[in-house]
């Protein structure tokens, strides 16, 4: 249960911080930070046993009927991205506090922040894939919100799209190959598939899911040919810059590629294809570093650099290289995240980026200046600062790994690399902090408060304490980590400054010496680089979306034409040839139940359906005339289900229709009421016999599916144990809270879409073309000169409380008689649509008490609640339970939890009609230039008591 805690804390962080978005900044950082410590906190008090060997696992049913399991696991490697999750989280969250400016909303980036840091935290703690998959997904679309968070920027909304396009669909492939690699192993737990390396790499099917897994890590973690995105995603605040590419984002495919090791490496295919692209984009990111300069973008592409690094060391697929890979995961998160935060403070003091315009800051900025020497030099490889030893440790390693036989290539691009490493570096310190002072500066410098410099401070203080003593306090970490990485034993390893007198150092010597003096001549070097025709990668990027929109738009445009009957028909006949193609392979068989006699009743009802539905199709062109129709048809299916003993369904029906009908009469009314016919004599003959077809056999078919009675119904498990099982006699009401209750829950997160996307699409109706058209709409009909009459108005203020007790009565008793939480928001629905009616839009809705999208949120979200309450009892997810109590007077009565997901179920169903309505008033009173009514009645105070407009 302390794992299921720790992965919560951050997403409660964020509801938390939603919550209290009305109150100050301290109090939502404060907030943040809390669930992040206690998060924090969490895993400390784990990390003694899991660095001894004890792995910390927490497990609960999933899909039990597949064998799937929501399972949670932390090993050392778990725990050590798990600490940098949150350790550097708690330092961004302070940052941010004091970096955003005024106008930024705080509770928006903060919940963004804390959904992302939660993401994180479940990819690096799940031990089942798809469980991973989820996370990986989430972490994807929270980075997306966090880097478009500037959205009036257009690099904003640029960098977040390219991010998403990238990272999504390397996300694709991901699925695709951790699907395949469950299969192989037969097991989708990674403990289960850690052990199967043997039979993964023994199967045909090792390639393509190596190939589809190395694709989606590449891209997460921004290797080439995908680096591209990273550097845009710049456009980002600071904080989410240093988030993003010290401990999270861009760490999560080296992470992956980490934890799937054991099992993947070891084979030409993973040498070849891993370590090659790592020192492939070792070597482009620094070499590109080196040319930018905006700050951030010089981070960027050297974040690019080292992540290519760490990649390149994977791939070499030998215990060694698996070690110096987890230290400078360690060292690369420290430095890096102080750099970033470094980059932020020059950029808010001094208001540019731009090296170019900077300079001589040593003497202005003295903590800022402090701060970037430390974590500078680090990223140059020098010592005593942690980043020299794991660059050295590097070159160590590749100097030993032969690429296609040629000894030299791999120590000769790693020098190159780190040559080229030492040299951006050098810039950033030395072209920023250094040299003359500038008169020029758009801001005049100077060093900021403790809250912007004091988290790099700490980050900048673990540097030199780790470079001076790395056994001491990297040591003990980087030890288990390592051996949980390769799945045994690591090889013996000195984490210390000096190696004595080893090809490394001189390697290392000539990195550095040949970086400072490309720093010297870094005029001419621009120079000659501005020569070099070097692709551009956004550029390119651009081209093949382009190309894919184009693409995509003639498929489109083919096939969609606009013409909602040659849709319909495409899909009539598909599904009618599918329907006889699985009937003369598998036939139906003989008819086992006897047909039930029918009424005069039920005859006399169903020949008025069919005239409802003739005349709905004959007065297509009358929009209101076949609504009254449609109404019809709905009254008629209700009185169908009463004769067959259908009470709930009938409730549901009759609701739904009233509801729907009243919203449709206000869509309608926008539009003429008309239309121009769109379909020839010819075309509207093929779609009658079309029609006349499919609808039989679909009568036909459902006939011979009830005349067939099934081995094992359903059913009777629900008749059997809705009392038992579910505490409640209502049949209908149990499965749909209890046995369907996941159905359910997604029903409303689907109603709770669907009125969104009517949202969205009717805000838009008032701009552009639309709003043009909405402006010079003149009703087709006149229109009563009173507007709410008087008598409907006092009739609607005596029928609102009492609807509202018939659906708080229908709402109650819905466990155990016809009733339940949907009916009984549709009830509550229609009470307020009344009022509607009466009194019009403006004058109700100045009356409301709560949002309309909160409602759906909150209903939602209690719906939620509800199930994972069944979890802290070890039960599965929305296991609901019951219990009958006696009290004095009343008498025993029954408890149950399913009643507080009927409450989810009536607020997502309120809010998403109110939210309808809101809009299609909106629209009417735009579209009628009407005066909004402060008064029910039509009543003008000013005038007098009497006195009607």
């Amino acid at each position: 249960m302390i794992l299921l805690l720790t992965c919560m804390l951050p997403f409660l962080g964020a509801l938390a911080v939603a919550l209290a978005a009305r109150t100050g900044r301290n109090t939502q950082a404060i907030l943040a930070g809390a669930a992040t410590s206690a998060a924090l906190v969490l895993i400390l008090l784990q990390a003694p046993q899991v660095l001894a060997g004890t792995t910390s696992a927490f497990a609960m049913p999933w899909v039990p009927a597949l064998g799937l399991e929501a399972s949670l696991f932390m090993d050392p490697l778990g725990l050590m991205f798990a600490g940098l999750i949150l350790g550097i989280g708690i330092l961004i969250i302070t940052y941010a506090r004091f970096y955003l400016a005024a106008e930024d909303s705080m509770p928006r980036f903060l919940t963004f922040l804390m959904l992302f840091q939660g993401a994180m935290l479940g990819i690096v703690l799940s031990d089942n894939v798809l469980l991973l998959l989820i996370f990986w997904e989430l972490t994807s679309l929270s980075s997306f919100l966090l880097i478009g968070f500037w959205s009036h920027k257009a690099e904003g909304r640029q960098g977040a799209r390219m991010a998403l396009a990238v990272t999504g669909g390397g996300g694709l492939a991901l699925i695709a190959g951790l699907l395949i690699l469950g299969r192989v192993a037969g097991s989708y737990n990674l403990t289960d598939i850690l052990l199967a390396g043997l039979v993964i790499q023994g199967s045909p099917l090792y390639t393509p899911a190596l190939v589809l897994i190395l694709v989606g890590c590449f891209a997460k973690s921004a290797q080439f040919p995908f680096h591209f995105w990273l550097p845009r995603a710049m456009a980002a605040p600071t904080p989410v810059s240093a988030y993003l590419h010290s401990a999270t984002m861009v760490k999560a495919g080296v992470f992956l590629l980490a934890r799937l090791w054991p099992v993947l490496s070891g084979t030409e295919l993973w040498f070849y294809l891993v370590a090659t692209t790592g020192m492939v984009t070792m070597f482009v990111g620094a070499a590109i570093a080196l040319f930018k300069d905006d700050l951030k973008a010089l981070l960027a592409y050297s974040t690019v650099s080292h992540l290519g690094l760490l990649t390149m060391l994977l791939g070499f697929g030998t215990p060694m290289a698996a070690v110096v890979a987890v230290f400078h995961i360690l060292n690369h998160a420290t430095f890096k995240a102080a750099l970033f935060m470094n980059a932020g403070i020059v950029d808010h003091e001094v208001g540019t980026r731009d090296v170019r315009r900077l300079g001589g800051l040593v003497h202005l900025m003295p903590i800022a200046t402090t701060i970037a020497v430390v974590a500078g030099l680090s990223m140059a490889g020098l010592p005593p600062f942690n980043g020299f030893i794991s660059k050295e440790m590097m070159l160590e390693e590749a100097g030993r790994t032969v690429w296609a036989e040629l000894t030299w290539l791999i120590p000769l691009v790693a020098t190159l690399a780190a040559l080229l490493s030492a040299a951006y570096s050098f810039r950033y310190v030395s072209h920023v902090f250094f040299g003359p002072r500038r008169h020029d500066y758009p801001r005049a410098p100077h060093d900021p408060g403790a809250g912007l410099w004091g988290p790099p401070a700490v980050l900048a203080a673990l540097v030199v304490l780790i470079g001076f003593f790395p056994a001491t306090i990297a040591g003990p970490l980087v030890q288990p980590v390592a051996a949980a990485v390769i799945g045994a034993e690591p090889p013996y390893f000195a984490l210390k400054m000096w190696h004595g007198f080893t090809p490394a150092l001189f390697m290392s010597v000539l990195a550095v010496a040949g970086g400072a003096a490309v720093l010297w001549r870094h005029g001419e070097a621009v120079r000659m680089w501005q020569r070099v025709p070097v692709p551009d990668a956004k550029r390119a990027f651009d081209a093949v979306v382009a190309a894919l929109v184009g693409a995509s738009r003639v498929v489109t445009d083919t096939l969609h034409t606009g013409t909602l009957q040659r849709s319909l028909f495409v899909l009539f006949a598909a599904t009618f040839l599918l329907a006889v193609e699985g009937l003369s392979v598998g036939g139906l068989g003989g008819a086992t139940r006897a047909g039930i006699p029918a009424s005069g009743v039920a005859v006399a009802a169903w020949l008025a359906l069919v005239a409802g539905a003739v005349a709905v199709v004959v007065s297509a062109r009358q929009r209101f005339l076949a609504l009254i129709y449609i109404s019809v048809i709905g009254l008629i299916v209700s009185l169908g289900f009463v004769y067959l003993s259908a009470p709930d369904l009938a409730l549901t029906q009759i609701s739904v229709e009233v509801v729907t009908i009243l919203l449709l009469l206000l869509a309608l009314n926008l539009l003429p009421k008309t239309p121009q016919p769109t379909s020839s004599r010819l075309r509207r003959a093929r779609d009658a016999v079309l029609a006349g077809i499919v609808g039989a056999g679909v009568g036909w078919l459902a006939l011979a599916v009830m005349t067939r009675a099934p081995r094992d119904p359903i059913s009777a498990f629900h008749w059997a144990q809705a009392k038992p099982g579910g505490g409640g006699t209502n049949v209908v009401n149990v499965t749909l809270v209890d046995f369907r209750g996941f159905d359910t829950f997604g029903e409303i997160i689907v109603l709770g879409i669907a009125a969104l996307a009517i949202y969205a699409l009717l805000k838009t109706a008032v701009r552009g073309v639309a709003g043009r058209r909405l402006l010079a709409w003149v009703p087709e009909t006149p229109e009563s000169p009173e507007r709410h009459p008087m008598m409907l108005v006092v009739a609607s203020r005596l029928v609102l409380p009492i609807a509202l007790v018939v659906g708080l009565f229908l709402f109650l008793r819905g466990h155990n008689l016809p009733g339940g939480g949907f009916i009984a928001g549709l009830v509550f629905s229609i009470a307020l649509l009344v009022q509607f009616m009466a009194s019009g839009y403006a004058w109700a809705d100045a009356r409301k008490r709560l949002e309309r999208h909160t409602l759906i949120a909150g209903g939602v979200l209690v719906a939620a609640a509800t199930g994972l309450g069944s979890l802290a009892f070890g039960a599965p997810f929305l296991t609901s339970t019951f219990e009958y109590i006696t009290w004095p007077l009343v008498g025993q009565f029954e408890l149950a939890s399913a009643l507080l997901f009927d409450v989810g179920v009536s607020l997502a169903v309120v809010g998403a009609v109110l939210l309808a309505l809101g809009q299609l008033a909106n629209l009417m009173q735009r579209a009628a230039r009407l005066e909004v009514d402060a008064e029910p009645m039509d009543i003008d105070p000013t005038r007098g008591a009497g006195a009607v407009r």
